[in-house]
């Protein structure tokens, strides 16, 4: 799959992490029914102040396109915020948050999309599958 055939809301969401200046962002198809989310999206910031103004750029944009958000985890200041949209769940770390977590890590079983530098467009499915962890 490529990533131009995500979900809307999907694409919606790393689009506007990708205006702020989000890092590293990708998309997991989590494997199986017994998974609790179909998606998971994760990007990274450099400060916490960053971290903030991409979940609510996502935040934004999702509620535009009518998706509520079920549930917001993480305290001001925070190094992770997690959006939960029910079909799918945003991870938005900083680099050290994000490293020590490693939820690609975790998933790596899960379907791998990674969305390159603003203004570029998607890694190959090839290349974005050959860069995942082992």
């Amino acid at each position: 799959m490529r990533w131009e055939t995500l979900r809307p809301e999907i694409r919606a969401a790393a689009e506007a992490a990708q205006e702020k200046l989000a890092e590293d962002i990708t998309a997991l198809k989590l494997p199986g029914p017994g998974a609790f989310a179909e998606y998971f999206l994760l990007c990274s910031g450099q400060s916490v102040p960053q971290l903030q103004a991409i979940a609510e750029a996502i935040e934004e944009r999702l509620g535009r396109l009518g998706m509520p958000l079920a549930h917001r985890e993480g305290k001001p200041g925070a190094e992770w915020i997690l959006l939960d949209y029910g079909r799918f769940v945003v991870h938005i770390f900083s680099q050290r948050a994000r490293q020590y977590y490693d939820i690609e890590r975790l998933w790596r079983g899960a379907e791998r999309f990674e969305l390159s530098a603003p203004g570029r467009s998607a890694s190959p499915p090839d290349a974005a599958e050959s860069s995942a962890p082992s």
